[in-house]
């Protein structure tokens, strides 16, 4: 008999995760010998351990293809990291009465390098607790910083998201700088490494194209020789853009935005970066600044999608689904580069013992000798990932994304679970 399958979404949803959703589901209803239901976790993992499972099978086959064109997490998503067997054992016990509930023996977990370790430690199950799952990481990040992977999903859009609006943001401020704002600072996403704002490297085409400057996490911020370079371009062009990545940190390695609290993954919560940029502008230069926040904004843009990110979001979910089937488990559908011009890429396989809380950051050939800019090879690795577009429908001016039903199954353990807190 085919057993169930659990999917589900984690960290910080993507204009594209619910394409690899849809990518898992789609795939596991051609394999009914194999795959019975697939359930989804409601809010990622939390939904596994509270029983809280929805029934994918009552969505219809249009409405899981609307996904590939709908943003953020269609059965929502969490910030919650299991502990290691020995600190929280209850977890797991929880984890295999619920599966056993629901005859569930494939796991497919949609996320980041969080995301990795917890489906490492799910693939584990049969070692540690004498429950067998195969488990299966599906890659997704906006911060590109998942380790073997060419590039992780949900990467490509928010490079072309920023890349675009700092073009666009430039075009602005050039045509204003005679007598208004000389400066502008967007601030994007990005804790440790600088990938999302070297996307917006992509823009400067050409020289006194924006952005000017570009502010990585890699590079300790020096505040000298970042104001001598404002005041350059606003001699030089006559206005400066500035592409900062939040995770930026002064000499002594202190995050120059971090907020002093913590996310559920005990990451440090950032964010402020720009506006204290722009102060410093002000105070120093006596320039007139203007700044903005990308945020959500940035992983949100379905509209402004890159095809190459979506067709490569649908085919990890879809080669998750084929190495479960295969019989693997703890592992990754990884994307492999195979050519630049044309970009070629195909999937293979990944371990995730080589995975889990490894950070990809930007190697030091890809900033410039200055650690203001992009270099030529960067470029050559970006580009390709922006490329394409795949315009959701639209009806009335505004794109149409799918809402599923989202049916409960029945719980069957008779028991509550408090979470860890």
């Amino acid at each position: 008999m085919p057993r169930n399958a659990f999917y589900a979404q984690s960290g910080g949803v993507t204009a594209v995760i619910n394409a690899s959703a849809a990518g898992v589901i789609e795939t596991a209803r051609r394999y009914p010998e194999q795959i019975g239901t697939v359930y989804a976790g409601r809010n990622g993992i939390i939904g596994a351990l509270t029983e809280d499972l929805i029934d994918t099978s009552l969505e219809s086959a249009e409405d899981i293809a609307g996904l590939k064109h709908t943003p953020s997490g269609a059965f929502g998503s969490c910030r919650y990291k299991l502990k290691g067997f020995d600190k929280n054992q209850a977890e797991y016990e929880r984890l295999i009465e619920v599966f056993k509930a629901h005859d569930i023996g494939y796991f497919f977990y949609n996320g980041g390098g969080d995301s990795a370790d917890t489906c490492l430690k799910i693939s584990q199950l049969g070692e540690k607790m004498g429950y067998p799952i195969q488990a299966i990481h599906v890659p997704k990040t906006v911060d590109n910083d998942l380790p073997i992977t060419d590039c992780c999903p949900g990467f490509g859009s928010v490079a072309k998201y920023v890349a675009v609006s700092i073009r666009e943001a430039g075009y602005d401020v050039a045509s204003m700088a005679k007598t208004s704002t000389k400066v502008f600072i967007m601030e994007v996403m990005g804790r440790h490494a600088g990938w999302i704002a070297a996307a917006g490297g992509l823009a400067a085409d050409k020289e006194g194209a924006s952005p000017h400057i570009i502010l990585f996490p890699e590079v300790k911020f020096d505040e000298a020789a970042f104001l001598a370079r404002v005041d350059d371009c606003v001699k030089k062009y006559g206005y400066c853009t500035v592409v900062a990545s939040e995770g930026l940190q002064n000499e002594a390695g202190e995050f120059m935005s971090e907020a002093g609290s913590k996310d559920a993954f005990g990451h440090a919560q950032l964010g402020g970066l720009a506006p204290l940029l722009a102060q410093l502008v002000k105070d120093k230069l006596k320039y007139k600044y203007h700044w903005a926040v990308a945020d959500y904004l940035q992983r949100a843009a379905r509209h402004i999608a890159s095809k190459t990110d979506l067709d490569q979001a649908y085919a990890v979910g879809k080669a998750a689904v084929e190495m479960a089937i295969a019989g693997k488990s703890g592992v990754m559908p990884a994307i492999i580069r195979t050519g630049d011009n044309p970009y070629t890429w195909n999937i293979a396989e990944a371990r995730l013992d080589q995975v889990a809380n490894v950070e990809k950051k930007m190697p030091r050939d890809f900033i410039s000798e200055d650690g203001f800019h992009i270099t030529d090879k960067c470029r050559r690795y970006l580009a390709p990932l922006i490329m394409g577009e795949d315009y959701p429908p639209y009806f009335n001016g505004l794109p149409v994304y799918v809402q599923l039903k989202n049916t409960p199954v029945a719980k069957k353990t008779g028991r509550e679970f408090v979470l860890a807190k």
